[in-house]
């Protein structure tokens, strides 16, 4: 139990005893105080039952505390301004609960953070880039925000189901297959006979012929109709060109270290029938212009009139919102999650809201499922607008990602060249990559994931400030530590001493770990991580500044600092790491 359901326990039993039974299940009003002069909680409930009681609130408030058993966990209580109640953690409290977190399994460290009670099966669905195209900027979003919410999930203890719904089926893989038909027949019918820059320009081209070429689209479309009745010359070509492009996109996820399990939306084509079947069944789909249609409640056209939702061409060919609903039946019917994630940009939210209803209406999400579309803004270059190359186009993810590596190695041997340094390129190629991959993968988690957001290289490399480079070195330097006084945190026994307001601070701080990680499961926002990670390092400096650790009066002391370091870089470690990112010994 944490000490806010034990205070809120305890609160409501003060309250029956002091006004009533009526009252044991009054909402105590327990807020976190933004101030630490006025102690760690405020308890608001005395000016909410002062009308009701016919009393003062301070009044209500003095009932309440003599009647409030608070055990060794908070000091005395004290009432403040109109009838607040104001809570401090005892030092004795906060002192056990660290040595608790101390003393956890380091082989598998989770701080002492137990697994939920209820852990549910859950799908992530994130990255999902197109075959025959590079994974670009675009795809960064989606790619780290999906891995670090699998991450949360799975620490909690949940069964996550990782899902990469890539665009592997369509129109595009006919013009794509009529084309190099024509240019380069050898990429339909042997492995690797081009690398995916070529396949890319010849998609390009493609795209373009089918645009303004009506031939070649006929052509294109009687490509796509053998694709879907299985012919056997275009499945080969198709099985290739998914494979090259599978093979790129690996590189990418080995670098980011992504885990993710392919199910494209070829997948899905064998229960595509069955949706229309089940919606007609339903009495849901209708015919509008010899298309198949789902009309919405809460959308509609500029006229005002009902917008639907096309689940089937006039042509009998089906689209993303058939594959989305036919995704959604077989994830709750096969792979029988609880709850689903999409994380995708919020560009698509319509597209799911719409998805969902449809979902909704024929039944087929249960109550007790949840499904939640996780939305984000866009990436921009520093003036302001959309990501791109100076000739314009869409940043590339791997040079994306290169360039931050190159740039950080660059300042790290500034740095190693100031403090006359020197290390092996082993060396300072390791942590320019993690350093480098960190930093582009901490800056976006750090936004709030709804906004879009400047990318910079000189602040996310910046070793000052909310970046994951400043967070590494607050690793290091704790590792230093260790090294400098032949330290093995492991073996620190001693009881932990919170005298200065810099170590009551950095105490506090460190056993919110938790409670930071339940918000991003629960609210699905990396940010909070961020932002607790961020806060931690600046009190860990803070403390550091002010309270020799090594050089303590005493071996009592001395320990129990040592022990409010080592918290503090496992608390980072295994924050930057729910994030995605490596930490480093050295730097």
């Amino acid at each position: 139990m944490s000490a806010v359901t034990d205070l809120k326990t305890r609160i409501q039993r003060a309250l029956a005893a002091a006004f009533g039974e009526d009252f044991a299940q009054t909402d105590p009003m327990i807020a976190a105080t933004n101030d630490p002069k006025y102690g760690d909680y405020q308890v608001n409930v005395a000016m909410s039952l002062s009308k009701k009681l016919g009393k003062p609130p301070r009044q209500i408030a003095q009932d309440l505390m003599d009647n409030l058993d608070l055990g060794d966990t908070f000091e005395a209580p004290e009432i403040a301004g109109p009838g607040f109640i104001n809570l401090r953690y005892t030092a004795q409290y906060l002192g056990q609960r660290l040595q608790t977190m101390s003393k956890a399994d380091r082989n598998h460290d989770r701080l002492g953070i137990p697994n939920v009670t209820n852990p549910k099966k859950v799908i992530v669905d994130f990255s999902s880039p197109n075959i025959a195209k590079e994974m670009h900027v675009g795809h960064l979003r989606s790619t780290i925000i999906g891995d670090c919410i699998a991450r949360v999930l799975e620490f909690q203890g949940h069964d996550v189901l990782r899902l990469n719904h890539v665009g592997d089926w369509g129109t595009q893989f006919g013009m794509l297959i009529t084309y190099l038909k024509e240019v380069a027949p050898e990429a339909l019918t042997t492995a690797n006979a081009i690398d995916l820059g070529d396949l890319v320009a010849f998609y390009k081209k493609a795209k373009a012929r089918f645009d303004e070429d009506e031939a070649f689209q006929l052509t294109a479309r009687e490509e796509v109709v053998r694709l879907q009745n299985g012919n056997e010359d275009t499945l080969k070509a198709w099985r290739l060109l998914c494979e090259q492009s599978r093979k790129e996109f690996q590189v990418i996820y080995d670098l980011l270290d992504i885990q993710v399990n392919e199910r494209g939306e070829s997948f899905y084509n064998p229960y595509l029938a069955d949706v229309i079947k089940d919606l007609k069944t339903l009495g849901l789909s209708v015919e509008d212009q010899g298309a198949q249609c789902v009309f919405l409640d809460g959308f509609t056209n500029r006229e005002g009139q009902p917008l639907p939702l096309m689940v089937q061409k006039s042509d009998g060919g089906f689209n993303y919102a058939t594959t989305d609903l036919a995704a959604i039946r077989y994830r709750l019917n096969e792979d029988k999650a609880q709850r689903v994630i999409y994380v995708t940009d919020s560009g698509q939210a319509n597209h799911f809201e719409q998805v969902f209803q449809v979902a909704r209406k024929a039944k087929w999400i249960p109550e007790t499922v949840e499904i939640t579309h996780v939305p984000f803004g866009l990436v921009q270059g520093e003036d302001g607008k959309k990501l791109k190359t100076r000739s314009g186009d869409t940043v590339r993810l791997r040079d994306l990602l290169d360039e931050s590596i190159e740039k950080f190695g660059a300042i790290h041997d500034a740095r190693l060249v100031a403090e006359e340094r020197s290390e092996t390129e082993e060396f300072k190629s390791n942590v320019a990559r993690i350093a480098g991959l960190g930093a582009v993968k901490y800056a976006d988690l750090s936004q709030n994931r709804t906004s879009s957001y400047i990318f910079s290289y000189d602040k996310m490399l910046a070793d000052k400030g909310n970046t994951a480079p400043y967070m590494l070195y607050v690793y290091a330097r704790v590792q230093s530590i260790s090294r400098r006084g032949e330290i093995d945190f492991a073996t620190l026994e001693t009881p932990v001493q919170l005298q200065e307001p810099s170590e009551l601070a950095l105490a506090k701080h460190l056993l919110q770990m938790e409670a930071a990680i339940g918000a991003v499961a629960d609210e699905l926002l990396p940010n909070r991580l961020c932002q607790y990670l961020f806060e931690l390092s600046q009190k860990f400096n803070t403390f550091y500044d002010a309270c020799p650790v090594l050089k303590a009066e005493d071996e009592g002391l001395r320990s129990s600092r040592l022990m409010l370091c080592d918290l503090t870089a496992r608390c980072v470690k295994l924050g930057l790491n729910l994030l995605g990112i490596e930490v480093l010994e050295r730097m």
